[in-house]
C-alpha cells in the first residue's frame, strides 16, 4: 500500500475522517488532501493501451474543478463555491508509470503547496494503493472576468486554501 501520510485512501474514508470538502460544518484541518476518483475509460487509451498523456491532464482538470468548485464548502453544485474565477498559469507534469485500462478508479489527490496574494500552487498525484502514476503541479491565479486580468485572492479564498496547504 502506498504511504500517503495521514491522508485518507478513498473519498468515503476521507469524508468519515472529516478530511474532504463537504458541507463546511467543521473548520478545515490544515494539510488535508482533496480526493477525487477518476475512472479510466477505453476512449482514454493510446495505441500502446496506456492512458493518453492529455487524458491524464483531463483527470487533473476534473479533480481541480471538484476541489475549486463542486465539492467545496459553500458550493451547491452550480459552480458557486467559495472561490471566485481562477485560471491555470502553469502546469508541470511527471509521468511516473503507465496507467492501463482498469475497473477500479484511481485517486487524484490534490493539496495546496503555496499560497500567495494573487496565486497558489496545487500539487497532484494520480495513484492507487499500489503505485503513483503521475505527479504534477499547477500554478493557479485569481482572475477578474470583467477586467480580463489577474486579481488578488480574497480573505475567504485564502482561508479555504490554507485548509489544504501542506504544513510547514
Amino acid at each position: 500500500m502506498l504511504d500517503t501520510g495521514t491522508e485518507p485512501q478513498s473519498t468515503q474514508a476521507a469524508e468519515a475522517a472529516g478530511n474532504t470538502a463537504g458541507d463546511g460544518a467543521a473548520a478545515p484541518e490544515r494539510g488535508r488532501r482533496h480526493v477525487h476518483l477518476a475512472h479510466v475509460r477505453f476512449a482514454d487509451l493510446d495505441p500502446l493501451n496506456h492512458v493518453n498523456n492529455v487524458r491524464m491532464l483531463t483527470y487533473l482538470e476534473d479533480a481541480r474543478i471538484a476541489f475549486l468548485r463542486w465539492d467545496a464548502p459553500g458550493g451547491d453544485g452550480d459552480g458557486d463555491g467559495p472561490l471566485g474565477a481562477m485560471v491555470v498559469a502553469r502546469h508541470e507534469v511527471d509521468y511516473v508509470a503507465p496507467l492501463l485500462l482498469r475497473r477500479d478508479p484511481v485517486r487524484v489527490e490534490t493539496r495546496v503547496t503555496e499560497v500567495r496574494g494573487a496565486s497558489f500552487r496545487l500539487a497532484y498525484e494520480i495513484l492507487d494503493d499500489e503505485r503513483v502514476y503521475l505527479r504534477a503541479e499547477s500554478v493557479i491565479v485569481g482572475y477578474d472576468l470583467e477586467r480580463q486580468r489577474s486579481r488578488r485572492l480574497t480573505p475567504a479564498e485564502l482561508e479555504y486554501l490554507e485548509g489544504y496547504r501542506d504544513p510547514a
